[in-house]
């Protein structure tokens, strides 16, 4: 089984960038191979600048234990929120080690189309994680589409993604 973890980023709980993220992870991969929690950071956000705080060291511990993390968060002022930055600065340094990780940015329009390669990728590759694939932009007037825009991208990552997943191909849903 694959330990997927989607962090969401987003102020408003239950938002379209979770909901994009998921359908992201049941996308990807084959039903039944994968184990998928949503940490919906909205949910934490009176914890999220408590130190010590024994529930954001709980989920930190379980994002950075998982196989694949699905970082996604909306685009404000072209870069990811302060609740999601705030979230992966409790990382020590080299702190998601070993986890491969996509990193998935929502927006409006295409003038932050390049947001997850510009800004998120190198907060996570700083942190440790494997970014074998481009990043994903999901522009939000395609929400009609979102299926078929999000297995289009997938289709695109699955053979960089198999090299660095623990299990095989087979795992990544055709």
């Amino acid at each position: 089984m694959i330990r997927v973890r989607v962090v969401v980023g987003n102020p408003k709980p239950q938002s379209r960038t979770a909901h994009i993220a998921t359908r992201l992870a049941e996308i990807l991969l084959a039903e039944g191979t994968f184990e998928l929690t949503v940490i919906d950071l909205a949910d934490h956000a009176h914890q999220i600048f408590d130190w010590p705080s024994p529930e954001m060291s709980m989920l930190n511990d379980d994002v950075a234990g998982s196989d694949l993390l699905i970082a996604a968060s909306p685009t404000y002022k072209a870069t990811y929120t302060g609740l999601f930055k705030a979230f992966f600065d409790r990382y020590p340094n080299l702190g998601l080690r070993g986890v491969v990780a996509i990193p998935l940015m929502t927006g409006d329009d295409t003038r932050h189309a390049l947001a997850p390669e510009v800004s998120l990728r190198p907060l996570l590759v700083e942190l440790g994680a494997i970014v074998p694939t481009h990043g994903l932009y999901f522009v939000m007037t395609q929400m009609d589409n979102v299926d078929a825009v999000l297995a289009e991208w997938a289709h695109e990552a699955r053979e960089r993604l198999s090299a660095h997943l623990p299990l095989s191909l087979s795992t990544l849903a055709q």
